[in-house]
């Protein structure tokens, strides 16, 4: 959904970076795989066809945090006199 992100925390010796991958587009979600010592990022779309991917290696990464989209609240109309 868009608005989903995650940031990655690296450490890129002696110092630390951050990234941020971020779901750009309507319909757009971002998925996360852990493989043989690779974390793997991904933006993807409805069909699951991965639009920019982001590698890294599993024993640099200190922090991986979601940020989910937040949903617009449904049925939340108030009706006035």
């Amino acid at each position: 959904m868009r608005g989903d992100r995650v940031e990655v925390v690296i450490d890129a010796g002696g110092e630390v970076r951050i990234y941020e991958i971020e779901a750009t587009r309507n319909g757009r979600r971002v998925e996360i795989t852990t493989t043989r010592g690779v974390v793997e990022v991904a933006e993807v779309t409805r069909g699951g066809t991965p639009v920019r991917t982001a590698r890294f290696m599993s024993s640099r990464v200190l922090a991986l945090v979601e940020h989910p989209a937040s949903e617009p609240p449904i049925g939340q109309q108030v009706i006035g006199p």
